[in-house]
């Protein structure tokens, strides 16, 4: 089982000697480090253990100046090795070493009480004393406290007979199928070329697999992996490991950076943050403060947006949302650090609850459902992601790093919310899925539309599908509107007439003075017969234009009563039903007929006789050959 501990402790307390005294492994690499004799840059080591078990180990820096370079160090590590010097006891960085540790949700570890060789032993008692009651609020209350000397070599085997217990006690974190590695080192190596290092905190990746560097997107290839120290074709999550990587250049690759596959982080300029201020802050943190933000290897400036208050005082933890000048990659689960400018230490923390930010605004019901993500239970991280996203929803990897499950943990959930009717899966190309909440309200939404179109226009029989998707479903996605239009169809309560939808039950009704207005003009047509009159001349005592009229004009051609043969030539459909009924029957002893022929049979002026005959065309029963017309021949 890969376990990775790191060290922390003030400057100068013995962090890197003791690490060579255990490991044989100088984690001081650069020469200004050998210079200075101090760590300034990230070290790494390994222990064996025996019986197959190799510790990685992470030596941080322990100078103020290099606290971001600890917390990339802290951010991938497992359990803590608290180094202090039995000359000096609890130091400055002893106290912010130990609150990032924390902060970044390490909940073990052992302290090592350093140089023992230069005290006495009634010193060192005292030392042992206070150190004991320093941690008794902490995660490390209770923790075995190792005398060492990493001159003598007097208990470096019982620290090593500690950390074999805490490795055999240590139950690993649950991780995501999802490869990533953040970037803490990258170096050029002679006949290898660019190589990056980290701990790889998910997932596993072989040989030759594709890559990208996130959040720039940068394509690379991996052409060969160490894990340990040791060549491996495939390497996997807990472990240090260096890559490396094809057609890169060191000056292509920022610290901080994400290794990860194609397509399967999101990088987003917004995130939601479930954040503590630590009880040792002096002042509490304000609404669109300025900070400096930790999140793995990386260091920014950014700005935290409090939601539901003005300010989150010392000891107390709220759910809010961080803004960046640039986007960053995250997964849901990760954890942070933040550290004020002046005093420049950290003071606040905790860990991303939505890796690409959702839209809430200030003290709205939104961040009520936001501090669900917080839950322990997987089944409301996705119910409470999904509802949040809002109609946009979310693909199945989106959803994939704003959960931190695993792809066959993700879907057995997704079919048990299925079921539930909590989550819809309304586009399968993209596998993309919304909140049943959502979805069940859209339906509903839309049949309270239909229900207010058909009361608004009574004498219309439905509405078109795409003026229904251009007025209710503008601000939907094009496939969650067709998603919610099918559901209610297959629920019955609405019915579709080819591209006409309409409630269930919905029947075309007149109000009483339009009833009137209907039987005036359809008697003014029966009574006009062949040569029925002007539709001016029916509107106007009837103190009606075509406009007001237009609703019923366009019901009696609906139902058949009226048909339109131009402008406005109207004419009643059992008087064009006779009309050709004289027509076809002329066609029983001749071949064709010309437009006297049909004048003779009908007795119909020109003004009458040639909108009806372009009907009757359009109408494809006949069919004009130069100046006469056929009859067209039916299949």
């Amino acid at each position: 089982m890969p376990v990775i501990m790191g060290t922390a402790g003030h400057i100068d307390h013995g962090k890197t000697t003791l690490i060579k005294a255990l490991t044989g492994i100088d984690c001081d690499r650069l020469s200004e480090e050998k210079k200075r004799g101090i760590t300034i840059e990230l070290g790494f080591a390994f222990l064996d253990l025996g019986e197959g078990n190799r510790l990685g180990i992470v030596d941080v820096p322990g100078h103020e100046k290099f606290v971001k370079n600890m917390v990339a160090g802290a951010a991938g590590i497992d359990f803590v090795v608290l180094v202090i010097a039995a000359d000096e006891g609890i130091m400055p960085q002893t106290r912010e070493h130990l609150e990032i540790c924390q902060l970044l949700g390490v909940t073990t570890g052992v302290v090592a009480l350093t140089k023992i060789d230069m005290v006495d032993a009634e010193w060192l008692d005292m030392v042992r004393e206070e150190v004991a009651s320093y941690l008794e609020p902490t995660f490390l209350a209770g923790a075995p406290v190792i005398p060492v000397s990493a001159h003598t070599g007097e208990g470096l085997e019982a620290l090593k007979d500690q950390l074999r217990v805490l490795m055999a006690e240590f139950k690993p974190r649950r991780r995501s199928d999802l490869f990533r590695l953040p970037v803490d080192r990258v170096f050029t190596m002679k006949g290898h070329g660019t190589v990056v290092t980290g701990t790889m905190v998910s997932g596993a990746i072989s040989v030759g697999e594709d890559v990208l560097l996130y959040p720039g997107g940068a394509a690379t290839k991996v052409r060969s992996l160490q894990s340990h120290g040791e060549t491996v074709e495939t390497a996997q999550a807990g472990r240090r490991t260096a890559i490396n990587l094809h057609g890169l250049e060191v000056d292509d690759i920022r610290r901080g950076d994400v290794l990860a596959r194609p397509g399967s982080l999101f990088p987003s300029d917004v995130w939601d943050i479930e954040l503590t201020v630590l009880d040792s802050s002096h002042l509490p943190l304000k609404h669109r403060k300025e900070i400096h933000f930790h999140h793995g290897a990386r260091e920014v400036l950014a700005r935290v947006h409090l939601l539901d208050r003005e300010d989150l005082k010392p000891g107390e933890t709220c759910v809010c949302q961080v803004r960046f000048s640039e986007p960053l990659a995250a997964v849901y689960g990760d954890r942070v650090v933040m550290r004020s400018f002046s005093p420049l230490r950290a003071f606040a923390g905790g860990r991303v609850i939505g890796p690409v930010g959702h839209k809430v605004k200030r003290f709205s019901g939104k961040v009520e459902l936001m501090q669900q993500l917080a839950a322990e239970l997987p089944e409301k991280v996705v119910s409470a992601q999904l509802e949040l996203t809002g109609p946009v929803g979310l693909t199945f990897a989106e959803l994939l790093i704003m959960t931190n499950l695993e792809t066959k943990g993700l879907e057995k959930i997704l079919g048990m919310l299925g079921g539930q009717q909590k989550a819809v899966l309304f586009d399968k190309e993209t596998r993309r899925y919304a909140g049943g909440a959502l979805a069940a309200s859209l339906g509903e939404s839309l049949l309270v539309f239909l229900k207010a179109f058909h009361a608004r226009d009574s004498m219309k029989p439905g509405v078109q599908r795409g003026e229904l998707a251009s007025s209710w479903g503008r601000d939907l996605p094009s496939k969650l509107f067709h998603f919610v239009v099918e559901r209610v169809l297959k629920a019955g309560d609405v019915v579709a007439e080819q591209e006409l939808l309409k409630l269930k039950g919905h029947k075309v009704s007149l109000a009483s003075d339009q009833r009137k207005v209907r039987e005036r003009i359809l008697d003014a047509y029966v009574k006009g017969g062949s040569t029925p009159p002007n539709l001016k001349d029916v509107l106007g005592p009837l103190g009606m234009d075509f406009k007001q009229a237009a609703g019923v004009l366009k019901l009696l051609q609906e139902q058949g009563e009226l048909v339109r043969l131009s402008g406005d030539m109207y004419y009643h459909k059992a008087v064009l039903d006779k009309i050709q009924d004289r027509i076809v029957s002329f066609f029983v002893d001749k071949k064709e007929m010309s437009a006297p022929d049909c004048k003779e049979i009908t007795g119909l002026s020109r003004k009458y006789l040639i909108p009806i005959l372009e009907y009757f065309d359009k109408e494809k029963l006949t069919v004009r050959v130069g100046d006469v017309r056929h009859l067209r021949k039916r299949s």
